[in-house]
């Protein structure tokens, strides 16, 4: 397997009255095809202006994006749309991401029909196909979105999504809005639809527990950089970042015999607003020194174990 997407120092900046916020700072990564890389942290970190960036949902302030090898950083609208049928989005709410005036057939084959590749009887084979697919009742393609239930409307998104047979698909919390016993139904669709149709996915979530079922990398995000990435049981098994350690310490546990020991973190957030040179998360760290005010670099410290801070090796002991 290649790689399907590699980011370069990409950067994504809002314009604010006290100064830009720095949503996505300096972020470099590489996601293999087939593969799923779920990206982790606390509301507001950058994992969905992450992912959207990726897709050109929003253009990018500086760095570098590939696909399938090809620089599309800065594309023009043809190329834009031919990206489109490759690079699609599943959103967080399935209700407010649906047209509220259009039956579950039409947003399934809507972009088809934009596509201009089929006549209109191969347009309703492959709207049927798709149905099918993901696990919508035929009878269901004359409903409209608040007819449906949360799984059942999330469903028609991923079925929206899959519509081009994309390679990527950012998942944006897809399952964050439902109940549990409905995120194991919605995570299972995908991983099947994963083998089935051989996509990769960024799955983007503050649920650790999903993204521990889900994916194969994990990024772990803090006030728009990375701070760790590994393999999943990797990481799990042997965090070495002191935020990552104080967000698996927050997980619940059902053993009484073994309770997990919570890592409180205190002191200030630091400002996404023309934030310092240096570690964003050194203010609520309880082994900052003076070395955390300099720029902090992603170091490979154990194999494919990726890590952005200056004292990993000394609190680790490697």
């Amino acid at each position: 397997m290649g790689t399907i997407i590699e980011l370069s120092h990409l950067k994504k900046y809002f314009n604010s009255p006290k100064g830009k916020v720095h949503a996505v700072d300096d972020v470099t990564l590489k996601i293999e095809e087939g593969s799923t890389l779920g990206v982790v942290g606390e509301s507001g970190c950058g994992k969905s202006t992450l992912g959207r960036t990726m897709i050109h949902l929003q253009d990018s302030t500086d760095g570098k994006i590939f696909f399938e090898g090809e620089d599309v950083t800065r594309v023009n609208k043809k190329k834009l749309r031919e990206l489109r049928e490759k690079m699609q989005i599943i959103f967080q709410d399935p209700y407010s991401s649906l047209n509220p005036r259009m039956m579950v057939r039409d947003v399934i084959r809507e972009p088809i029909v934009l596509a201009g590749k089929l006549k209109d009887d191969e347009i309703e084979r492959e709207t049927n196909r798709i149905m099918d697919l993901v696990g919508i009742e035929q009878r269901l393609r004359y409903a409209y979105p608040h007819e449906l239930d949360g799984g059942r409307r999330q469903r028609v998104g991923i079925g929206r999504a899959l519509a081009l047979n994309p390679k990527f698909i950012v998942c944006d919390e897809p399952v964050s809005a439902l109940d549990v016993s409905i995120q194991a139904q919605i995570l299972n669709l995908l991983m099947d639809l994963q083998e089935e149709c051989k996509i990769t996915y960024l799955f983007v979530t503050h649920d650790l527990s999903v993204v521990r079922h889900i994916a194969t990398d994990i990024c772990v995000m803090y006030l728009g950089q990375l701070v760790e990435k590994s393999p999943s049981k990797e990481l799990f098994r042997n965090s070495l970042h002191p935020y990552t350690k104080a967000l698996l310490s927050a997980i619940p546990t059902i053993d009484i015999h073994k309770p997990k020991q919570r890592i409180a973190l205190k002191g200030e957030i630091t400002s996404p607003i023309n934030p310092k040179p240096g570690c964003r998360f050194a203010s609520r760290c309880p082994y900052a020194c003076d070395r955390c005010a300099e720029p902090q670099k992603m170091e490979e410290v154990l194999p494919n174990h990726f890590v952005s801070c200056c004292r990993v090796r000394e609190l680790n002991e490697l």
